[in-house]
């Protein structure tokens, strides 16, 4: 019988078991016994394995299941996995949803022993008015381990900090192990525990709540015998009776329970059921250690002499299953492994009384399951029953080696031959895609699609790739421990170790070689991938078979995955029964199979290029009608060319003649097929997902993505066949029905397809939620930290990321099998009530800071304004600011124009005040491109675009124009600035309103063109009604100077701009102030090489008796701040004809006065003016006593300058004095 025979019904969407985040794995030493409770953490090597063998024995778990608490919801199930040579027990939450009020729990307990466990000995418990999850455990050294975990153990990091459980942790050494071997063990309740032995016998431990559990005495123990007597352990001596069974180096006898399984019935007794080597079943009264019942497990009488055939191996251990029905009734079904291997359904019922009956529900009917195929040695590993009402439903899991095959069957008790028929079959998923050849003509590098094969989420482990690339290595004898491979990612040390096999050398002609490096490249790629499946298909071992007794879901774990079945589609039940398909959809799946083994004839590279003109269909925009574009696409393809007279008459064979059986109605059904019927889908949700449902959605998403693409492309290019293919011209389909509606549709569905392909394949790493943050943020030793200052992120689909949140259980009454198929039918449909708009997936990404794989998606994007806008973002966050610039431009329009009830979703991309700026007229929309600009110091186009808000800004509402210009003014002038443009600056300055901003925005400009050496430009802007405010701000810049040699030239300068303004008493007045703090720097003492008398002070000299010949005679004077010096000079000095500053006074008196005498006539020129306003400012400065000043003609500097020269000569002659107040010609004389 082969796997074909069996009826699909069932999907299986594969998971890794590998954790998000490192920091969501707690290392957590188990104390043994007699230790302190808080040891240090045992911290895992991070080195990854280079051998298989390592690889299994730290990746790949040796025993593995899913246990489901009764009476508490969060976490419900929790995955358990055994690891590293059985010293780690692996605890996970392992729900699919939650209640909206509980937090998900993504921490994995890794709980350390200092011994290896008894995988068969490891049991679980759910206390009832206690929430928590009660962990049972016998090592090796018959320690037992009971370790009581509150929820917050999987939610919270800090209550794990420590590394170690504390109190939580409780350890006994059973007397009875010193003598007897434990074999499995089973829970009863939180308070009793059982333990079959190796003589057939079983220890009860019952929980000592009284004060001698302080002294150390835990639990307190009770043995029973197979005969039924029981007593306490003092005295009690083991015989060695019958015959036994070597197993684990140890001598089992036939009566020892290897499979068990524990029920009360709803009543107040509990029962013990055990399947033993002998192949019977007992059922023993816990409370009394009686055995109630004895019997074959498949109800016949044997011979005792054929006793050694019916013995079952002691590692079976799935081989009892118990569904409780009403009170005091049970249904037992047991698997006898013998031979072909047989079912038995038994039905128990229970008295108060603690009597049981026992009936065979068919005495007479062998009940053998049906192996998946008859060709190879199929064993049934593992098996579960659910109750579907009034019929049990029985599945099991078949193993052929690192391959396994599950099936379903529903009992009807009334059927005289229940098993002959009715299993259906689950459709297994392990089969890898398969890998082109690459050509010229791909459209990506052989490299990148080796790469985007490998690195498919969910594909493979980062431990699985490691190894198989160390592997690789030490295959070439290039591997090292410490490899250079430090600092890479495993990508590009995947890239760097295959690359390195590869050289690229000249042909025969002198040319690069490109085909001969393409071909070696790809076997090397080709010897890796094979390499990396082998190590991958030991991952798929299966271990267990699993069934939700509350959501009814069914999950087959394996050794470093878990896979979880769901029901299937309409759609796939047509694909996986195509040749046995049901009536109602026999066209349906005439047309599908039509079209897959049509495309099946194809070569790779026609192939390739019908996919190439494909993608001109996605995502070029056409003007072109239905049925030009299909004529374009048809000769693009070409795949015409290699169509032969059997594969067209194939496809008449299935279709009919002249494909009589297509029909507009036929297409219609194809694409309901594809569409979910379920309203559920739009209601509110009951429970959502967790993040383990939120990845068996994601993987069924990728699933039903790659089998619609399938038959929607297949289907493409049947229908282009046979448009074009029919020789008789009154039997095209477009005389029939409307083909480019039909074509339209398919290229529709086939780019939502593409769209959801591409977010369910990229990943990223995101910071995780604060929730989560306070989950994983705990110090302590419990698990690697990340570095301090480095944010925590973990790794999902663009798909989880974005519409994570929407998934989750509707309201409606619907299993969770089907409402997970319906979920993923609906967003793969084209109509699919879930909207995943382009641009919002843009916005979340740039949110991201992940604007490359936003661009990634800007093909799918729409032609909207806001969907413009936002490649716009993508380019800016890119720095193309051209590229964006040109769709910000395209957006405006669209994106001014007042709505009134727009739509505000960005993933948080843009706030409030951005979205204010949108749909409130051009002025503002380009206020706030400005903005974005802004932000990433593009001042060039803070330039561009702010003039373009200047010049709508008329247009805004009166109440925003001030706080558009002001604000638009502002960036204006500081990105001019920026830029160097001073003309626009100066612009912008004058047409500020505001004088504050205008005063400091002048003093910035001022400062910017100084500082840069743009004197010039400075002096040539007008500065219309601002050239008193320079002027100031120079006087005050000139007067704050401290480095007047090396600093910026203020003096110089304010001069040129006093001359420019013809000011040249003002000018003459800042030179003599740089004239004194030249000499007070020391400056005329630094003569030059060629001449002596060139120096700085020499020079302004020059500057300075310039200035003042170019003024009245009159006039020529400058008033000069006497030094603290000479201020206090003696006497001495007082009757100078130069310096008598009285006679100065006197006459400029007089003048003073004539002038005064004029100006009150109203007849005093301007330049007199402003002599006649500094006299009297210098008359006030005396009679306030300011700083002393005097008055320095044009005669006193020419003089002064003639001293300087002669002091030169003096100084280059030897001639100076002793003293400051010698006279250098005293001492000549």
């Amino acid at each position: 019988m082969s796997t074909r025979d069996f009826e699909i019904l069932y999907k299986e969407a594969r998971l890794n078991l590998e954790p998000p985040s490192a920091s969501t794995v707690v290392q957590i030493r188990v104390a043994p016994h007699g230790s302190s409770f808080r040891s240090n953490v045992a911290r895992p090597s991070s080195n990854p394995a280079d051998d298989e063998k390592a690889y299994r024995a730290k990746n790949l778990a040796t025993a593995s299941s899913i246990h489901y608490r009764k009476h508490h919801a969060s976490p419900r199930g929790i995955l358990w996995r055994v690891l590293e040579n059985d010293t780690v027990l692996s605890l996970r939450a392992a729900d699919v949803c939650r209640q909206e009020k509980d937090a998900d729990a993504p921490l994995i307990l890794n709980l350390r022993f200092p011994s290896p466990i008894r995988a068969p000995c490891i049991g679980f418990a759910d206390p009832e008015g206690h929430d928590a999850l009660c962990v049972y455990v016998v090592d090796t050294a018959n320690q037992l381990y009971s370790i009581m975990l509150r929820p917050d153990h999987f939610k919270k990091r800090t209550t794990n900090d420590g590394g170690a459980l504390g109190d939580a942790v409780k350890v006994w050494s059973p007397p009875g192990f010193g003598f007897k071997h434990p074999h499995r063990l089973a829970v009863v309740n939180p308070d009793q525990l059982i333990v079959t032995m190796h003589d057939g016998g079983i220890l009860r431990f019952d929980r000592n709540r009284s004060h001698d559990a302080t002294e150390g005495t835990l639990w307190k123990e009770t043995i029973y015998n197979v005969a039924g007597w029981g007593q306490s352990l003092r005295g009690l001596v083991s015989f060695n009776r019958g015959s036994t069974i070597r197993h684990d180096k140890v001598n089992m006898e036939t009566t020892a329970a290897t499979s068990t399984a524990v029920t009360s019935m709803d009543t107040d007794y509990s029962f013990l059921f055990t399947v033993c080597l002998d192949h019977r079943m007992r059922i023993w009264d816990v409370r009394t250690g009686q055995i109630l019942y004895t019997g074959d497990i498949l109800n016949l009488k044997r011979d005792p002499q054929e006793d050694s055939r019916w013995t079952i191996e002691p590692f079976q251990n799935n081989l009892i299953r118990i569904v409780d029905g009403s009170r005091g009734q049970c249904l037992v079904v047991t698997y006898s492994p013998i031979g072909a291997g047989e079912f038995k359904i038994w039905k128990v019922k229970a008295n108060d009384q603690g009597s049981i009956h026992v009936a065979d529900c068919f005495p007479t009917t062998p009940l053998v399951p049906a192996s998946p195929s008859s060709l190879d040695v199929w064993t049934l590993a593992d098996f579960g029953v659910a109750r579907q009402g009034d019929e049990p439903e029985l599945w099991t899991m078949w193993k052929n080696n690192n391959t396994y095959r599950v099936q379903k069957l529903l009992l009807h008790p009334q059927s005289n031959s229940p098993f002959s028929e009715g299993w259906k079959g689950v459709s297994v998923d392990n089969a890898m895609p398969p890998v082109q050849a690459s050509g010229p003509c791909d459209p990506i590098d052989s490299t990148e699609k080796w790469l985007d094969l490998i690195f498919f989420p969910g594909r493979f482990s980062k431990a699985t790739l490691e190894t198989a690339l160390a592997m690789y290595e030490k295959g070439l004898g290039t591997y090292k421990e410490t490899s250079s491979k430090a600092g890479k990612n495993i990508a590009e040390a995947m890239c760097s170790v295959l690359g390195s096999t590869t050289t690229l050398d000249r042909s025969s002609s002198g040319g690069m070689d490109y085909e001969q490096f393409r071909g070696t490249s790809e076997t090397q790629w080709m010897r890796f991938w094979r390499l990396l499946l082998e190590l991958d298909k030991q991952r798929g071992e299966a271990l267990s078979l699993v069934l939700d007794p509350e959501d009814g879901m069914i999950w087959v774990v394996c050794s470093d995955c878990a896979a979880a079945i769901r029901q299937c589609s309409d759609l796939d039940r047509i694909y996986h029964n195509i040749h046995s398909p049901d009536k109602k959809h026999e066209d349906v799946a005439a047309l599908v199979s039509a079209g897959l083994t049509f495309v099946d004839s194809f070569s790779d590279s026609i192939t390739q290029l019908s996919k190439a003109a494909l993608r001109a269909e996605l995502y070029e925009d056409s003007a072109q009608s239905d049925e030009d574009r299909m004529q374009q696409f048809y000769d693009k393809a070409g795949f015409w060319r290699q169509i032969t007279d059997e594969d067209a008459a194939q496809v008449v064979e299935t279709l009919g003649q002249s494909f009589r059986i297509v029909t507009p109605r036929l297409y219609e059904d194809l694409f309901e097929l594809i569409t979910s019927a379920s309203e559920a889908n739009s209601q509110e949700l009951r429970e959502p997902f967790t993040v383990l449902g939120k990845k068996v959605v994601v993987r069924a998403v990728q699933e039903t993505i790659e089998l619609h693409w399938q038959i929607l492309f297949s289907q493409l290019l049947l229908l282009i066949h046979m448009e074009y293919e029919v020789e008789n011209e009154e039997e095209v389909l477009h005389l029939r029905f409307d083909v480019g509606s039909v074509y339209r549709q398919l290229v529709d569905a086939l780019r939502r397809l593409d769209y959801l392909r591409w977010m369910t394949k990229t990943e990223l790493n995101i910071p995780v939620t604060k929730a989560t943050r306070s989950t994983l943020g705990g110090s302590g030793t419990a698990s690697p930290t990340t570095k301090r200052g480095n944010e925590e992120t973990v790794s999902v689909t663009v798909l989880e990321g974005v519409a994570g949140h929407l998934f989750g259980l509707p309201e409606s009454n619907m299993s969770l099998l089907s409402s997970i198929t319906d979920l993923v039918l609906d967003l793969c449909s084209p109509e699919s009530s879930t909207m995943l708009p382009t641009e919002l997936v843009q916005c979340w990404l740039l949110k991201r800071d992940r604007p490359d794989l936003a661009l990634e998606a800007s093909p799918f994007a729409h032609q909207d304004p806001f969907s413009t806008y936002i490649q716009g973002r993508v380019f800016l966050a890119l720095k193309d600011y051209d590229t964006a610039a040109v769709y910000f431009r395209k957006a405006s329009i669209g994106l001014s124009i007042s709505t009134k009830h727009p739509e505000r979703h960005s993933a948080g991309l843009l706030d409030d005040t951005e979205w204010n700026l949108l749909n409130a007229g051009l002025a503002h929309y380009y206020a706030h491109i400005v903005s974005l600009y802004d932000r990433q110091k593009a001042y060039s186009y803070v330039v561009e675009f702010s003039r373009l808000a200047l010049q709508f800004a008329p247009t805004a509402s009166p109440e925003t124009i001030p706080f558009v210009k002001t604000e638009m003014l502002s960036r204006l002038f500081a990105a001019s600035t920026a830029t160097s443009h001073f003309d626009v600056a100066h612009t912008a300055l004058l047409s500020m309103e505001d004088e504050s901003m205008q005063r400091s925005y002048l003093r910035r400009l001022v400062e910017k063109m100084c500082e840069g050496g743009q004197n010039a430009e400075l002096i040539a802007l007008p500065f219309s009604g601002l050239q008193t405010k320079v002027d100031d701000i120079l006087l005050e810049k000139c007067k704050a100077v401290k480095d007047i040699v090396s600093g910026v030239p203020y003096h110089q300068i304010l001069y040129a701009w006093r001359i420019n303004h013809n000011d040249y008493r003002g000018g003459a007045a800042i030179l003599l102030d740089r004239l004194q703090k030249l000499r007070q720097a020391g400056e005329g003492d630094r003569v030059g090489n060629d001449d002596a008398l060139d120096t700085q002070v020499t020079r302004q000299y020059l500057l300075l008796i310039n200035a003042l010949s170019c003024v009245p005679s009159k006039e020529a004077y400058v008033l000069e701040d006497l030094p603290a010096s000479e201020v206090d000079k003696p006497e001495r000095d007082v009757g100078k004809p130069s310096d008598d500053l009285e006679a100065h006074i006197g006459d400029l008196a007089e003048r003073l006065d004539a002038e005064m005498k004029v100006h009150q006539s109203g007849k005093l020129a301007e330049d007199e003016q402003t002599l006649v306003g500094r006299m009297a400012q210098f008359s006030a400065r005396q009679h306030h006593g300011g700083q002393p000043r005097k008055f320095l003609t044009l005669a006193d500097v020419r003089k002064q300058y003639q001293q300087e020269l002669d002091r030169i000569v003096a100084i280059q002659n030897n001639q100076f004095g002793f003293t400051a107040e010698d006279d250098f010609m005293e001492l000549v004389a």
